[in-house]
């Protein structure tokens, strides 16, 4: 794997910090020890990698930010140890946007979608995460999920991204954009990779007091239950206006596949949002973003990127009212959604309305014209028409899983996403797993080397 590395990562730029001496060592004594008939657990040996905001022990944390590329973490983070306790082996730190938002820092190379002509856009802030598990520079990763980090990446890149509910995986020793609004979950190649990394590190945690009590099901066993029984909601209009006829398609044919494996398909009717419970995610995220970054931010303003400096700049000038403005919006759009939950197990919808658009070096760096206060065109578009799949499930902290569904004419990768109320990740697993294995979508792979 680090070999692997070595040779693909000159043109991908999936990892801000490879930790090869480290993982060697690591890797060693996993061997030592089966040698001797013993195990840690469930990803004994298996190697796997962090997006920059989990803190690690020996190595930086630079959640996208140039000044903390020197910042050398003296702890690790819930998940980080969670995962080394159940035997993984840790390869190394994947790239982020600037604070984990949507613009990289120019200090830092750009990750690559490993599909086409390495032109595609890569995802939000989990991007590192996407294109080193499509790329198969790691076995699996770890994302988080703020207004749609998880599944953006998973989905462009062809991979499965399960964002948990709100809490049910610590955030302690995990960066802050928006700490009401992150998540933190797997990003990998499969759903039976995505369920057995959740279930090692989902969990209360007591460093972390919005951390779930609920107890963890076994997601692996639950998985291959099957679909029958369970209750599949569709909305045509929701999952197909303005989207790519080849998206809608092939979520079309999803629902068919599914109901022929023996799950009810139920139809509901998805409420709109209003524009103003829309703009709030915006809202609250740069003034949670601007709380978090206090110590360093306007003291140490020109360190900051152009785009995370001013969206900084915007949450510190959010009144009072506005905020609160805003938070009543989100209470309102998760009471619209709540009840579309109360006769089905499961909402699905594409994860995205098109494909991954082509993108120039100005959009890797956030796609913003600062003196027009534009966003490019093609990410302006992009963003538009997926918004309504992806920022409400922040909102409300719903659970969600993206899964590839097939291409685009483009041969480009395309997901559809299953909902859950709040601790279905057990139900996401089995419809993902289900609908995966009736495919083969999850084996077709990047062809970069």
């Amino acid at each position: 794997m680090l070999a692997r590395i070595q040779t693909l990562e000159p043109k991908l730029h999936s990892y801000i910090t490879v930790m090869g001496e480290q993982a060697l060592e690591q890797a060693a004594a996993a061997d030592a020890m089966r040698e001797q008939g013993k195990t840690l657990g469930s990803l004994h040996g298996v190697p796997i990698a962090v997006k920059d905001l989990c803190h690690k022990i020996g190595a930086p944390t630079t959640g996208g930010h140039s000044f903390r590329k020197n910042i050398q973490s003296d702890t690790d983070a819930t998940v980080v140890a969670r995962l080394e306790a159940a035997g993984a082996v840790m390869l190394g730190k994947l790239a982020t946007t600037e604070g984990a938002m949507v613009g990289y820092h120019r200090d830092f190379e750009v990750p690559r979608n490993p599909w086409a002509d390495l032109d595609r856009w890569p995802g939000v802030s989990s991007g590192g995460s996407g294109v080193a598990t499509a790329a198969g520079l790691c076995f699996a990763s770890l994302g988080t999920d703020t207004g749609g980090s998880i599944r953006y990446p998973s989905a462009v890149n062809g991979i499965v991204g399960l964002k948990p509910t709100w809490g049910r995986v610590s955030r302690h020793g995990v960066l802050d954009l928006g700490p009401t609004l992150d998540h933190v979950g797997p990003m990998t190649r499969s759903v039976r990779d995505a369920a057995r990394v959740l279930g090692v590190i989902a969990g209360h945690d007591a460093n972390d007091p919005t951390s779930l009590v609920d107890a963890v099901p076994d997601y692996e066993a639950e998985m291959t239950r099957g679909v029958r029984g369970l209750r599949i909601g569709w909305d045509d209009t929701f999952a197909t206006k303005d989207v790519e006829p080849y998206v809608a398609s092939a979520v079309r044919t999803a629902v068919t596949g599914l109901a022929n494996l023996g799950a009810a398909i139920v139809e509901v009717e998805v409420p709109a949002l209003t524009d103003e419970e829309d703009a709030a995610w915006s809202i609250l995220a740069g003034a949670e973003a601007a709380a978090v970054h206090e110590s360093t931010f306007p003291s140490r303003a020109d360190e900051y990127g152009n785009y995370f400096r001013e969206f900084l700049r915007g949450g510190r000038d959010t009144s009072s009212v506005d905020l609160a403005k805003a938070i009543f919006a989100r209470k309102s759009a998760s009471g619209k959604v709540a009840p579309v939950f109360q006769g089905i197990d499961l909402l699905l919808c594409p994860t995205l309305a098109s494909e991954s658009y082509r993108y120039n070096s100005e959009d890797a760096y956030g796609g913003i014209d600062l003196e027009r206060g534009t966003i490019a065109g093609a990410s302006l578009e992009f963003f538009a028409r997926s918004a309504r799949f992806v920022s409400r499930w922040d909102y409300n902290g719903y659970p969600t899983l993206s899964v590839p569904c097939g291409f685009s004419p483009d041969g480009i990768p395309i997901s559809l996403q299953f909902i859950g109320a709040p601790l279905a990740e057990a139900a996401l697993c089995r419809a993902g797993f289900a609908y995966e294995q009736s495919q083969e979508f999850h084996l077709q792979h990047p062809q970069v080397g």
